[in-house]
């Protein structure tokens, strides 16, 4: 034991050796890990794509923008408004 560091960086190197060996067993283990997730993520995809097509068939039943009827014009609609108020208004004060 003349030289402690020598041996150290001996054992270390011996570890390192002997870690790298066993890598591959972990990364078979990762690949399990992998398909679970991608399997979790297939899942997900499918209720997308689903919920995508109920979406479309909910938005089919609707009338597009560019097809609907115009609304009436609105300072008719305005005035509309004004003279009911103003009926309101006059029927409250003949109450009185």
């Amino acid at each position: 034991m003349r030289r402690p560091f020598a041996w150290l960086l001996g054992v270390f190197a011996l570890f390192s050796f002997l870690r790298r060996r066993r890598q591959p067993v972990r990364a078979q283990n990762e690949v399990a890990e992998t398909d679970r997730r991608a399997e979790e993520l297939r899942r997900k995809l499918a209720e997308s794509r689903a919920m995508l097509e109920e979406r479309e068939q909910f938005e089919a039943a609707e009338t597009p923008v560019d097809q609907a009827e115009p609304l009436e014009d609105p300072e008719a609609r305005r005035r509309a408004v004004h003279e009911s108020a103003r009926a309101t208004a006059e029927q409250m004060r003949e109450g009185d």
